[in-house]
């Protein structure tokens, strides 16, 4: 299995692609940090993401470095915790986050895992490569 939290710290913004309805969406997302085959992000319970999760919870997050090698896909289910301990580790490695959010009992601050299924790669040098979770 390739080493993706060490792809993921390096390069944390990334493309979040949900479902809304029939169609796909696809927004700029912060990976916050990773724990064995969950991958770790937040949202705000007020934006149409959060809704878009409770309604079909299967998602991808996108990221690369400036090379685009490797290009790396982290696919699975989304699974959304209350755990103010996960929610404090993210305000305090992330200002931004803190900014918005301000406190880890906030009730719109919803932090979630992407539960990994899949993991996919591409590099120009060694092509597509898929890890099954």
């Amino acid at each position: 299995m390739i080493n993706f939290t060490e792809i993921l710290k390096a390069n944390p913004n990334g493309v979040f692609a949900t479902q809304d309805g029939n169609k796909v969406k696809t927004r700029i997302f912060q990976y916050l940090f990773s724990d064995g085959n969950k991958v770790y992000l937040s949202t705000s319970s007020e934006k149409p993401v959060y809704k878009q999760l409770q309604a079909n919870p299967h998602v991808s997050f996108c990221t690369h470095p400036q090379d685009f090698t490797p290009v790396l896909s982290i696919n699975g289910k989304v699974v959304f915790v209350d755990d103010p301990a996960l929610k404090k580790r993210a305000l305090d490695e992330y200002p931004n986050i803190k900014g918005i959010f301000k406190t880890p009992d906030n009730p719109v601050f919803k932090i979630f895992y992407i539960e990994i299924e899949e993991v996919e790669t591409f590099s120009y040098a060694e092509g597509p490569k898929t890890y099954t979770v």
